[in-house]
């Protein structure tokens, strides 16, 4: 339930069938991104998770390997979960088809979560344009290439934009690209793991002063949740944050992930904290007119009006 006159000039947008904005309950997404490795049951088990911990949504990471690698890097080869291959081989391996997707799509309507992607390439967006997903999100490593930002901006969707590994002007000019009135932005750093040192939370406040019709959120790529938490005090709206079975498993983004029973943890805390962070405005509540009338001694004028001049 959003709070009152106090929000309403908050900027908001629509996620699916959720309002994502100030005075709205924090929308918290787990990344799997490609931490399924390929493998359809993983990708099935992370989704279960999610749901079981309260996330309202999943987000993947979609490429067409030919656009997406360097063509200089194709034939490296490298040692993978399935043995030794090229490059190029092993990005068509942890790719998804659109079998596979019709079984995301399926299973997580099934669980009740939305899923949404990071394409990284034009083809990817009408790859996934052929799902009903609630948005699109654009990864830091993207936020500089125009054509895929005015091709997203045409698909009409939510467009939510990290701005990890980027400067102010970079970001004000896909901003530009991408229009204000669709997006939502996300404050990150394109570190895996990042340390605390370079997490720079205060972004978030720079970000809300610099577009102030837009909703902040937060991409965090930290170990541990205290910052995470913090970013929420700090008034982002949108959370994301990879998510692993097991940050043991294979793969590069495992060790920057939250395992099940912390994205549990995480989960609880984001709404703790913002059903603590109230509306700003003033008031004695019911709980504590016992104590006042026990332990004030002069009890002062009192009326039950709010104090208008407290949010003006």
């Amino acid at each position: 339930m959003a709070n009152k006159s106090w929000f309403l000039d908050a900027p908001t947008r629509r996620l699916g069938d959720r309002i994502v904005g100030t005075g709205f309950p924090v929308y918290i997404t787990g990344e799997i991104g490609v931490n399924h490795n390929g493998e359809l049951g993983n990708a099935i088990a992370l989704i279960d998770k999610a749901a079981d911990a309260g996330c309202d949504a999943v987000k993947f990471q979609k490429r067409t390997p030919e656009i997406c690698t360097p063509r200089d890097q194709w034939e490296i080869e490298r040692d993978t979960p399935w043995g030794r291959m090229s490059y190029i081989d092993y990005r068509h391996r942890v790719e998804f088809d659109i079998a596979a997707y019709a079984a995301i799509d399926e299973h997580a309507k099934r669980r009740g979560i939305a899923w949404f992607a990071s394409p990284w390439d034009v083809e990817s967006v009408d790859f996934l344009e052929a799902f009903d997903v609630p948005a699109h999100k654009v990864a830091s490593a993207c936020l500089t290439d125009d054509e895929l930002l005015r091709r997203l901006r045409a698909t009409g969707r939510t467009i939510i934009l990290s701005t990890g590994m980027s400067t102010m002007r970079q970001i004000r000019h896909a901003v530009e690209v991408l229009g204000s009135d669709n997006i939502i932005l996300c404050h990150a750093t394109s570190t895996y793991p990042a340390a605390a040192g370079e997490l720079n939370l205060k972004m978030i406040n720079t970000l809300q002063s610099e577009f102030p019709n837009v909703p902040i959120g937060y991409s965090g790529h930290e170990t541990g949740l205290q910052t995470t938490l913090a970013a929420v005090a700090m008034g982002a709206v949108f959370v994301e944050r990879h998510i692993t079975l097991d940050r043991s498993m294979w793969g590069s983004d495992q060790a920057a992930s939250i395992e099940p029973h912390g994205l549990v943890r995480l989960v609880r805390d984001v709404r703790v904290i913002t059903e603590a962070m109230g509306d700003g405005v003033k008031r004695i509540y019911d709980g504590e007119r016992a104590a006042m009338k026990k332990l004030r001694r002069v009890p002062g004028e009192l009326t039950d009006q709010v104090d208008l001049a407290a949010v003006s």
